[in-house]
């Protein structure tokens, strides 16, 4: 595929969308590449995207807290719940 590119974009105008999404990808080639050189290596980064969906989202919704403190606490909350199950932990557990 880098091959490939490489033929492509000589062939299109350089500030093209198709030319600029061909330049990033071969200035990146080798690092888009890698993970083919190690099998533990994922392909994509979607197990990460979805750990810190819930960070993301409560971040918009602290917005909506009430009051700074509110938001504070319930930031808190959210920080042990997360820790808890990182750790695979029970916060409710006595």
């Amino acid at each position: 595929m880098g091959s490939w590119m490489e033929q492509q974009y000589v062939q299109v105008l350089p500030k093209s969308a198709i030319g600029k999404a061909l330049a990033y990808s071969m200035a990146r080639w080798h690092k888009l590449s890698l993970y083919i050189t190690d099998g533990r290596l994922k392909i994509d980064n979607n197990a990460v995207e979805n750990s810190i969906r819930p960070v993301a989202l409560g971040r918009k919704n602290y917005l909506f807290a009430g009051s700074h403190e509110a938001a504070k606490r319930s930031g808190m909350l959210y920080s042990l719940f997360a820790t808890a199950k990182c750790t695979a932990s029970n916060p409710t557990a006595g």
